[in-house]
C-alpha cells in the first residue's frame, strides 16, 4: 500500500515523462497550479452553503411568495402510535406480510394502511416553496458562473482551437481569472456534494453523488495536471444547461405550465447536443487524441481521460430518460397532461403520488369498497393521470 501512495504522489503519475515538478515552480514572470491552491476550496465551499441559506432566506423565499407559492407541504397522515411506532424504529416501506399484520391488528384495510405509508413519507418531503428556494440558488449560480466563464473564454486562443491546450504544455501560466473560475466551481460542487445529505431526496442521488464525486475529481485532477485551459472548456460547456433545467423548475413550481414547457424543450435541445455531440467531438476528441499527438500518454493522463468518458456515460444516462418521457408522452397523446420534470434530473417526482390520497383520512374500521380491489373512483388504479412518468409509476 505505502508503495502504490508513493507511485500515486511521484511526478512520474503526475506530470509527462519529460517534465518535473521543479520545472513549475512558481517564478516572479509566472505562476503555476500548486495543490496546495486548492485548500481554500474547504472553507470556502462552507461560505458558499451560508451564502445560499442567507439568499434562500431574504431573497428567494420573497420571490416565491410573491408568485404566490404556497409553503403548504404534502397532506399530513392521521396519528397513529403503532404506525409511527413502526415507521420510525422497523421500517418505512413494509412488505406484504407486515402489511397484513397491521391490517389484523388495527382493523384497517391493507391498501388504507399503504395510503397511510404513503403519506407519512410525502410529509418528510419539503413543500414546493422550498424546492422553489433551492433551485432559485441554483440558477443563480450557474447563471453567474456560465456568464463568467463565457466572458472569459470568448479571449482565450484555446476556445477558438483546442491544440492550444497541448501546445507547450504543461508550462502554461496559471492566470488570476482561471484561478478563481476553478476555485469558485470547486467549492460549488464540494458544498453540492455535502448538501446532498441535508437537501431535497431525490432518486437519481446515487447517480447524482456519482456525478459530483466525478466533477469534483476531474477540476483537481486537471488543476494538479495544469490541462486547466480544457478544464476550463468542460465546465463553461456543462453550465450552459443547468441554467436552463433550474429556470424549468421554477417555471413548474410557480404553475407557469407553457413557460416550463418552452424552458425544458430549450434545456432538452442544448443538454443532448452539447453533451451527446459537443462535448465528444470537442473535449473527448482534444483531450484523447490532440493530446495524444502533441504531448502523449502518462498515468494521470489515463485517469483523467476515464473521468472524462465517466462522465460521457452520465450524459447518455440522462439523455436517454428525457428523450424517453418526451416520446412517451408525444405517442400517447398526453404532451397536455405531462409534467416534463418527470425525469431523473429533477426531485418533482419524488412525492409520491396516489389518488386515493387526497381522499378523507383513514377510518379505524375495515372498508370493502373500490379501494381495496385496486381501483379508485376515477378508474385510475391508484395513480394520477396528471403524472404519468414519475419513477413510481
Amino acid at each position: 500500500m505505502a508503495g502504490i501512495l508513493a507511485w500515486f504522489w511521484n511526478e512520474r503519475f503526475w506530470l509527462p515523462h519529460n517534465v518535473t515538478w521543479a520545472d513549475l515552480k512558481n517564478t516572479e514572470e509566472a505562476t503555476f497550479p500548486q495543490a496546495e491552491d486548492l485548500y481554500l476550496a474547504g472553507p470556502l465551499a462552507f461560505c458558499i452553503f451560508m451564502v445560499r441559506l442567507v439568499f434562500e432566506r431574504f431573497i428567494a423565499r420573497p420571490c416565491a411568495v410573491g408568485l404566490k407559492i404556497q409553503a403548504n407541504g404534502p397532506q399530513k397522515a392521521q396519528p397513529n402510535a403503532i404506525l409511527e411506532k413502526v415507521f420510525n424504529a422497523i421500517t418505512k416501506h413494509p412488505d406484504e406480510k407486515r402489511l397484513e399484520g397491521l391490517s389484523k391488528q388495527l382493523d384497517w384495510d391493507v391498501r388504507t394502511i399503504q395510503r397511510w405509508y404513503r403519506q407519512r413519507r410525502n410529509q418528510e418531503k419539503p413543500s414546493t416553496l422550498a424546492r422553489f428556494c433551492e433551485s432559485m440558488w441554483r440558477f443563480t449560480f450557474y447563471l453567474y458562473i456560465f456568464t463568467y466563464g463565457v466572458r472569459f473564454l470568448k479571449k482565450t486562443s484555446w476556445l477558438w482551437n483546442t491544440k492550444e491546450c497541448w501546445y507547450n504544455y504543461p508550462n502554461q501560466p496559471l492566470t488570476a481569472d482561471i484561478h478563481y473560475y476553478y476555485i469558485l466551481e470547486l467549492s460549488f460542487y464540494l458544498s453540492l456534494l455535502f448538501s446532498q445529505f441535508t437537501d431535497i431526496k431525490r432518486k437519481d442521488f446515487l447517480i447524482m453523488f456519482v456525478h459530483h464525486l466525478a466533477t469534483i475529481s476531474l477540476i483537481i485532477f486537471s488543476y494538479v495536471n495544469n490541462m486547466v485551459r480544457v478544464g476550463t472548456l468542460v465546465m463553461c460547456l456543462h453550465d450552459a444547461a443547468d441554467v436552463l433545467i433550474e429556470a424549468a423548475k421554477m417555471a413548474n413550481y410557480a404553475k407557469c405550465q407553457i413557460l416550463c414547457y418552452l424552458l425544458f424543450a430549450m434545456f432538452a435541445i442544448l443538454f443532448i447536443s452539447s453533451r451527446m455531440g459537443v462535448y465528444p467531438i470537442w473535449i473527448l476528441n482534444t483531450t484523447l487524441l490532440e493530446s495524444w499527438e502533441i504531448v502523449g500518454p502518462y498515468p494521470s493522463w489515463w485517469v483523467f481521460n476515464l473521468l472524462l468518458v465517466l462522465l460521457q456515460l452520465l450524459h447518455c444516462f440522462w439523455s436517454y430518460l428525457i428523450v424517453k418521457t418526451a416520446c412517451r408522452a408525444i405517442s400517447k397523446g398526453r404532451v397536455g397532461k405531462w409534467n416534463p420534470l418527470h425525469v431523473s434530473k429533477d426531485d418533482h417526482s419524488d412525492i409520491e403520488s396516489s389518488s386515493d390520497e387526497d381522499d378523507s383520512p383513514p377510518p379505524h374500521q375495515k372498508h370493502h369498497s373500490s379501494a381495496a380491489n385496486g381501483t379508485n373512483k376515477n378508474g385510475t388504479n391508484g395513480y394520477l393521470t396528471g403524472s404519468p412518468f414519475s419513477y413510481e409509476h
